[in-house]
């Protein structure tokens, strides 16, 4: 019988779920297209909170339903929107626009063709909030954008400043529900410290950090709408929320067991295994790491023209970092939209999972910067406000480049992960 780590079997058994070693997917047998998204159940049965409304949504086209169709698209032409006299009037985007193309900042206004609606950008140098002026041109506000799993994803800090936007303008903000693509089954990392934290709104006296929100673990284990209901309850928000649950989800499935087609979220998430190791690699953009950005691979790949690749596979051999596997792999990053080692062939190494539900990504993560400080230390560069705002703590980051060892780091981490699992868990709306 294969083992799980012992970490690993703890966090399941924390998570409340059955830990079946010999299995290593217990979603495997589950039927397809089981899975509702909470824009289609709106349409079914909760017109009602829509009906005669001049209706705002903040959404992209990742947003969609079980056939692809975007939720702008359902809310404009769907007949259960006209026979409730539903008017979409406004459209807002976030980071990346309203086609999910757009790797930049300073994301320009524009008009939605199919709907010849214009679309107001909400990403410019940072996250914005909806504006109070435009918020009071509607009577309520629809938000449906999908979540990456990760305390990273800035499109939950832009529902936060829109849950108070609505607030502030006694607007109801309705919140549609839509997978948690790494399950919401795991939980894993270092909380982010809480002197790096910051929830509150984009203000010229102090930057937002819509990707550096509250003390929680790297990897959350909950879905976009129970994080609207924690945030509205424990920032103290008092948004009239509405959050419009999935069918037929559950805690333990991973995107491609919902049904539902990937679209990518942003540029650089082109697929589900790229969602699974991007907790890991994301804190690495702030350093002179490439992390494959503008590749096929990215997130999945990570190297430098220095970097030392067979001393860090042979470090990686002599580690417990299960349900991956690592080799070398010299790539061609043309289109870098992060500008490091553009139009170069770059050695690095390509991760692949393996057996996902004993990936640990901060553990991956840890295990890198180790390796890479301990193999490149004069050319390793990081920026380490910008890595500790992703990765969440600034003491690991600290001892790791300093040499200690990283899976003593990281199980420390687990007893703060699971207290707040426990604290989480009166926000949850699926088992």
């Amino acid at each position: 019988m294969n083992r799980l780590p012992a970490a690993t079997v703890l966090a399941l058994i924390t998570a409340g779920c059955t830990v079946t070693a010999t299995r290593p997917d217990p979603t495997y047998d589950l039927p397809s297209g089981r899975v509702v998204p909470g824009i289609e159940v709106l349409l079914s049965d909760s017109m009602a909170l829509l009906r005669d409304k001049r209706v705002g949504i903040l959404t992209n086209h990742a947003a969609v339903d079980r056939e692809g169709k975007a939720s702008v698209d359902l809310l404009a032409g769907d007949r259960r929107a006209r026979d409730a006299n539903a008017r979409l009037t406004l459209i807002f985007a976030p980071e990346h626009g309203i086609r999910v193309d757009q790797d930049s900042e300073n994301v320009r206004d524009t008009i939605d063709p199919a709907t010849r609606l214009p679309v107001i950008s909400l990403y410019g140098r940072r996250t914005v909030a909806p504006p109070d002026s435009l918020m009071r041109k509607i009577d309520v506000l629809v938000f449906d954008l999908p979540d990456i799993g990760t305390r990273t994803w800035t499109y939950v800090g832009l529902m936060i400043y829109s849950m108070r936007a609505a607030a502030r303008t006694g607007r109801p903000i309705i919140v549609t529900d839509r997978p948690n693509p790494i399950t919401g089954f795991f939980i894993e990392g270092p909380l982010l410290d809480s002197a790096l934290a910051n929830p509150e709104d984009d203000t010229p006296q102090r930057p937002g950090r819509a990707y550096a929100l509250y003390p929680m673990p790297l990897r959350h284990g909950m879905t976009i709408g129970e994080m609207a209901r924690f945030y509205n309850q424990e920032l103290g928000i008092g948004a009239d929320l509405h959050v419009i649950p999935m069918r037929g989800w559950s805690r333990v499935l991973w995107y491609d067991r919902t049904g539902m087609p990937w679209v990518r979220p942003s540029p650089n998430m082109p697929s589900l295994q790229s969602a699974m190791l991007y907790p890991g690699l994301v804190a690495f953009e702030a350093s002179n790491i490439s992390v494959g950005r503008g590749t096929p691979i990215a997130f999945q790949w990570f190297g430098a023209p220095w970097m030392r690749v067979k001393q860090i596979l042979d470090l990686f051999a002599d580690r417990p970092l299960g349900g991956v596997r690592f080799v070398a792999d010299t790539i061609w990053v043309a289109n870098a939209t992060d500008r490091k080692y553009p139009n170069q062939r770059v050695p690095g190494i390509r991760m692949i999972v393996t057996e996902r539900n004993r990936l640990q990504p901060s553990r991956i993560a840890a295990t890198i910067l180790w390796a890479l400080a301990k193999t490149s230390p004069d050319s390793l560069r990081v920026d380490t406000l910008a890595f500790d705002l992703r990765y969440g703590s600034p003491a690991m980051r600290r001892a790791l480049t300093a040499g200690e060892d990283p899976d003593v780091l990281v199980d420390r981490e687990y007893q703060a992960a699971f207290a707040f699992r426990e604290h989480s868990r009166r926000y949850f709306l699926y088992r």
